[in-house]
């Protein structure tokens, strides 16, 4: 038996882990689907102060007052930021950091900078509109916009994204927390689903400055190709990929 946490990304609570969590559960391990403060059945907590501290206190409070160990910690998307964080802090109650196509980003460097200068745009004029300055409004999940990312999600998961996604606190995405000089060397998966494995491998044998990070013995890497959504797309294959690492 082994222990998950399972965290969301952006705009989303523990519900959006309940396939992948149900087939684990039925291979016999442990799973503790998280939500974040400010999301989905907590986004009444949201506040303006929310930040990326705030989630990482969220993963720690739940491992370290679960008493968990040799915990194999799953961050997919928007939520490699806090799960990087809770990494750093508590290594050795973990077995394993799994980043579901997403990964760890650079010291210095938040969320918000991932994206390029006409995304980050958008964004902010979206925040300061809709969002009242704070919160990042979900997306609207429309695959003629953006086939890729919701590639392989049928009518009743786009509709499911749509029903519960709640509005993100923009803090999580601008800030960029500090990391120790030296990082653990905790295993880590990187599951790719959007883009083909051969590219990663490629981006981080050519020195590419985000995908450096994940150069190292310490790092693994597996291919779910789908879209950006693979607990809803291929919860089955995610949760059997999970209970093979």
């Amino acid at each position: 038996m082994t222990t998950f946490v399972l965290v969301p990304g952006f705009w989303l609570g523990a519900w959006a882990w309940d396939e992948v969590a149900r087939g684990l559960r039925e291979a016999g391990h442990q799973v503790h689907p998280v939500t974040l403060t400010g999301l989905a059945e907590r986004a009444g907590e949201a506040t303006p102060e929310v930040d990326v501290d705030t989630h990482i206190a969220d993963i720690v409070g739940l491992i370290e007052g679960g008493d968990l160990r040799e915990v194999v910690l799953v961050g997919h998307s928007g939520a490699n930021m806090p799960v990087t964080g809770a990494a750093d802090r508590i290594p050795e109650r973990l077995a394993r950091v799994v980043y579901v196509d997403t990964a760890p980003l650079p010291p210095g460097m938040a969320q918000m900078d991932f994206n390029d200068p006409e995304e980050r745009a958008a964004i902010e004029k979206r925040v300061a509109g809709e969002g009242q300055g704070w919160l990042i409004p979900a997306p609207p999940f429309d695959p003629a916009a953006d086939p890729h990312q919701l590639a392989g999600l049928d009518e009743a998961a786009l509709a499911l994204l749509r029903e519960r996604a709640t509005p993100q606190p923009v803090g999580t995405a601008t800030q960029a927390p500090a990391r120790p000089g030296t990082v653990p060397d905790t295993p880590k998966t990187m599951v790719a689903s959007t883009f083909p494995l051969a590219a990663v491998e490629q981006m981080i044998a050519g020195g590419n400055p985000v995908f450096g990070m994940l150069a190292g013995p310490e790092w693994s890497f597996r291919e779910l190709p789908t879209g950006h959504w693979p607990m809803l797309s291929r919860p089955a294959d995610l949760a059997a990929l999970l209970g093979d690492l």
